[in-house]
């Protein structure tokens, strides 16, 4: 409702001396301007004496009718004030909110009070602000990782939508709930004691840290996947953002990965047995025929009278030490070749050393090779697979026998030492023509190889046990003429 001018008077007499933050104007009906306080001089740039008698739409446009400044009270019909674009002395445009309040004078025509706020650097926050909300849910919708938001009591506050297509829920469908609904029952059952447990103490398990767990979908299939949980306060309020990515897939291809390197190794053993098939005929010959002999002579004691018991019985027993060494080396070369899981112990070196030497120089002697090993006790144990760890040593001597291989000097020498308080490393040298330069820098791909009938497999696949048993492995050439192969394993002493 309006009120005579006379009794406002004093009441914009004081606004438009004191209010300097906002723009108070009175206007006729016909827009001049009557009065123009100190608020609007700053907002519009012009002095009082330069905008007093002058029109209103200089400096607020209200359209092709000039002077009808009911057009500003129309525009005002929801009884609110209007955002409206307006313009300085200098032309410039910014955008401000307009009041127009009616004020009845008696016996005369109305006049207006204009009340003009500058909101361009609010409203340019609220566009940047929506822009940025518009941009985050667009980023949120398009990352591959869910992502949820919950409230410290565990309830969902957010549901992206990589976490829907995830879990199977709609966002309305877990808005509102417990985050509990996701984990399998008993993780659902222990969450809200950790969240509860955090509130408390301030002990943080998982916050800032990331962790694999099991998640659940809403069909109640189970699986494994990465969690990271941030925590953030927002007007007092404690929430936590969790990032969770699906390792269903990752875990799957690790999974087919170890089997195909078992695959790979079990043939790479069998390759190998068939290159030494012929030496090992050899190796095996020596023992069968010296029980033949002890046998064939214990024939002829047993015919001769009287029987000479104590040359009968050496004879029996060299029998018997020759086949027991024939049966070692049957049963070397079972185990060799033997496909089982990839298990890790601890293992004697010594011992993993001599069984994998003495197979891979199976008749290295007859050729001139001459073996030495050296040991260090300082390193008497190691946290290997046996079997995997002999492939790489059978391998390593192997190609060091057939590096000699028409030297003056033929020296395969095998040496471990403990190079940390953790740490052992196993030496294969050898006094051959040292690597090809050409082949060094591929030297532990597969399928190179300086060999006319080789695979290049051996020592790609040697890489791959030793880097799987967490040590290294690499290879220089030797000052003196030839090349020496090393790689480390765990030590398995305590």
């Amino acid at each position: 409702m309006s009120r005579p001018i006379d009794d406002l008077t004093p009441v914009i007499a004081a606004a438009v001396t004191a209010d300097r933050r906002r723009a108070l104007i009175l206007v006729d009906r016909h827009g001049r301007i009557l009065s123009w306080n100190a608020g609007a001089a700053r907002l519009f740039e012009c002095s009082a004496a330069n905008a007093i008698g002058g029109d209103i739409a200089r400096f607020v446009p209200i359209g092709p009718e000039v002077g009808a400044i009911d057009a500003l009270v129309a525009s005002q019909s929801t009884g609110e004030a209007a955002d409206r674009w307006l313009v300085r002395a200098d032309q410039t445009e910014f955008v401000a909110t307009v009041d127009v309040a009616p004020i009845d004078r008696a016996g005369s025509e109305p006049v207006f009070a204009l009340q003009i706020e500058d909101v361009t650097d609010r409203r340019a926050a609220a566009v940047s602000l929506e822009r940025s909300e518009a941009h985050l849910q667009s980023i949120l919708a398009t990352i591959p990782d869910a992502m949820i938001v919950i409230d410290e009591r565990g309830v969902i506050e957010s549901f992206s939508a990589a976490a829907a297509r995830l879990f199977g829920y709609t966002e309305a469908e877990v808005i509102g709930r417990n985050v509990g609904m996701l984990m399998p029952g008993g993780d659902r059952a222990r969450h809200d004691d950790y969240i509860a447990h955090y509130r408390q103490t301030g002990e943080k398990r998982i916050i800032g840290t990331g962790r694999i767990v099991v998640g659940r979908r809403r069909d109640g299939s189970e699986f494994p996947m990465d969690l990271a949980v941030g925590e953030t306060l927002l007007e007092g309020h404690r929430l936590f953002t969790g990032f969770i990515r699906d390792l269903t897939t990752q875990q799957e291809a690790e999974l087919r990965l170890k089997q195909l390197q078992s695959e790979l190794i079990h043939i790479s053993r069998v390759s190998a047995m068939g290159t030494m098939a012929s030496t090992i005929a050899h190796e095996l010959n020596q023992p069968l025929a010296a029980i033949t002999n002890y046998m064939e002579a214990s024939e002829d004691l047993l015919r001769q009278l009287p029987i000479d018991t104590d040359l009968l019985g050496e004879a029996v027993s060299q029998s018997a030490r020759e086949a027991l060494r024939a049966g070692a080396i049957v049963r070397r070369l079972r185990d060799f070749v033997a496909r089982g899981e990839v298990e890790r112990r601890v293992e004697p070196l010594a011992g993993l050393i001599e069984d994998a030497s003495r197979l891979a120089l199976i008749g290295a002697r007859e050729r001139g090779v001459r073996a030495l090993i050296d040991l260090d006790p300082q390193a008497p144990l190691v946290l290997a697979d046996r079997v995997q760890i002999q492939q790489v040593v059978v391998n390593l001597v192997r190609n060091a026998v057939e590096a000699v291989q028409g030297r003056t000097v033929r020296d395969v020498t095998i040496t471990t030492r403990r190079i940390e308080p953790d740490r052992v490393r196993i030496t294969v040298a050898d006094t051959g023509g040292g690597i090809d330069p050409a082949i060094e820098p591929r030297l532990f791909e597969a399928f190179n190889t300086s060999k006319e009938a080789g695979m290049g497999l051996g020592l790609s696949i040697s890489r791959t046990i030793v880097e799987a048993h967490g040590g290294r492995i690499w290879a220089e050439n030797l000052k003196q003429g030839g090349a020496a192969f090393h790689f480390t394993l765990e030590s398995g002493a305590i």
